[in-house]
C-alpha cells in the first residue's frame, strides 16, 4: 500500500473547518486519521483492517500532535491543506498503516473501506468521511 506522505508542520484547517477538540488516547501526528473510542473517551489512530469496527471508521484529522492524555484539536469535515502532495479529483481513503490516507487502488483486499474525501487541489482535500463497513 503506498499512502500519502504527510509533513505534519504543514498541515492546517481550512476555513470552513468543523473541529472537535479533545484528549489523546495514544501518541498522534497532525495529518493522522483518528476516531473517538466510546470505551476511552479518547481520540485514537485509526486503522481500516482493525479488528475493531469502532476503529476502522475515521472521523477526524489530527490538526496537531499530542501525546497520551494530552489535548487534541481534531478536524472533522470541510477543507484542510493536509501537508502531502494529493492528484485533484482523487478520492483518498483510510490505509491498513495505522492513521494513513491512500487512493481507492491501493486499498487492499479485506480491508474496510473509509472514504476520507476527495483532493481541490494538489494540497487541499475536501473532507466527508464515508463509512459503509464494507470490506474489499
Amino acid at each position: 500500500m503506498t499512502d500519502i506522505v504527510i509533513t505534519a508542520a504543514n498541515v492546517v484547517a481550512g476555513s470552513d473547518s468543523v473541529r472537535g477538540d479533545g484528549v489523546a488516547g495514544e501518541t498522534i501526528a497532525a495529518g493522522k486519521q483518528v476516531y473517538f473510542s466510546s470505551a476511552t473517551k479518547k481520540w485514537m489512530i485509526a486503522d481500516s483492517n482493525s479488528a475493531t469496527v469502532e476503529a476502522r471508521k475515521a472521523t477526524g484529522t489530527a490538526l496537531n500532535g499530542a501525546s497520551l492524555n494530552q489535548p487534541i484539536a481534531v478536524h472533522k469535515s470541510g477543507d484542510i491543506t493536509i501537508g502531502a502532495t494529493l492528484t485533484p479529483g482523487t478520492a483518498y481513503y483510510l490505509s491498513d498503516t495505522p492513521g494513513g490516507i491512500c487512493p481507492l487502488a491501493d486499498v487492499g483486499s479485506g480491508e474496510y473501506v473509509c472514504l476520507i474525501g476527495i483532493a481541490k487541489s494538489a494540497s487541499v482535500l475536501a473532507v466527508d468521511y464515508k463509512f459503509p463497513n464494507v470490506a474489499l
